[in-house]
């Protein structure tokens, strides 16, 4: 057990020097739907992230649609520096990118992003995940657009469990937004199961990690973070509280926690998650500025009482 994709050579993570927030994105101030990993061969931190357009006037919701996946470095524990955007050729024009997973395997880095084609001014169109590949981030090929539970489908996140399988789970908008799995051997070809994983509420993001023992899959339930527990990945029970209902008092991180990532570094989990910047319930209703921007902020989970908690103010 314990098999981490993120960070396993990383020598350390000093979560106390780090900023709040620990990244805002300079171009359109809209980093979103985040996924963090120690790159092996710069010997760096690598953050991937949506890069939402908040700052602009546009129609509707041409705002959350039209990103790029945005890319930023740091060589230690929090100073992230703004590196552009990764080149993914899935096709002509200006089209949609969301949430990227990122993972490392055998020589090679695997990206699993959301796609939309072309820039919706509506919550409309389809949705796929499409499987990029690279042998050191920054020249992509893009190996399939993945066939799964329907065509309206985001925010994959991989890992391996314990028979050495992949597996993906992933949010289904054409079934109320339950949690969708999908299996493979080789990272390349997928085979979805016909039933939801997750039925108990709508909600998205899903990120299974190993700690302490167990299996951990968190979600944005819209209202926090849901936690869920398992022992193999596969059968999952949940968290009585979720985390991150409440604000924090760190710069930029007074509103609910949302879309999360986690990596573990010498046996310390920290969350990686993003804040809407509005401090109330406006995130998609309304379209002033304030409202559609995003930060980047980081706490470390704590294990109480065989559960999860998080003191997102701990430290300030």
């Amino acid at each position: 057990m314990e098999w981490n994709p993120l960070a396993p050579d990383a020598p350390s993570f000093e979560i106390e020097d780090a900023p709040a927030p620990l990244f805002r994105d300079p171009v359109f101030d809209g980093a979103a739907d985040s996924s963090i990993m120690w790159h092996h061969e710069n010997e760096e931190w690598w953050l991937f992230y949506t890069q939402r357009r908040s700052n602009i006037d546009v129609p509707g919701k041409a705002w959350i649609h039209g990103s790029e996946i945005g890319v930023a470095t740091a060589s230690d524990s929090g100073r992230f520096l703004y590196r552009g955007t990764l080149d993914l050729e899935i096709e002509p024009g200006h089209n949609t990118h969301w949430a990227p997973e990122i993972l490392h395997h055998d020589g090679t880095y695997h990206l699993y992003v959301s796609y939309l084609p072309g820039v919706p001014q509506e919550w409309e169109g389809p949705r796929y995940i499409v499987h990029c590949t690279s042998d050191e981030c920054r020249e992509w090929t893009v190996e399939s657009r993945l066939s799964l539970s329907s065509e309206y489908v985001i925010d994959a996140d991989v890992h391996r469990l314990e028979d050495g399988t992949w597996r993906m789970w992933y949010k289904d908008e054409a079934d109320n937004s339950y949690i969708y799995t999908a299996d493979s051997d080789d990272l390349y070809e997928w085979t979805a199961r016909e039933t939801a994983l997750l039925d108990d509420q709508a909600q998205e993001a899903p990120i299974v990690f190993e700690w302490r023992g167990y299996y951990w899959l968190l979600t944005d339930s819209w209202d926090g973070l849901s936690v869920y527990r398992s022992l193999d990945g596969r059968e999952w029970t949940a968290q009585p509280e979720r985390l991150l209902t409440d604000a924090g008092e760190r710069p930029g991180d007074d509103y609910e926690g949302g879309h999360p990532d986690v990596f573990v570094v010498d046996d310390r989990a920290y969350l990686l998650y993003h804040v809407h910047q509005s401090g109330d319930d406006r995130r998609y209703t309304v379209d002033d500025g304030r409202a559609r921007q995003t930060v980047l902020q980081v706490a470390e989970l704590e294990f109480e009482d065989g559960w999860l908690a998080c003191d997102r103010d701990r430290y300030q």
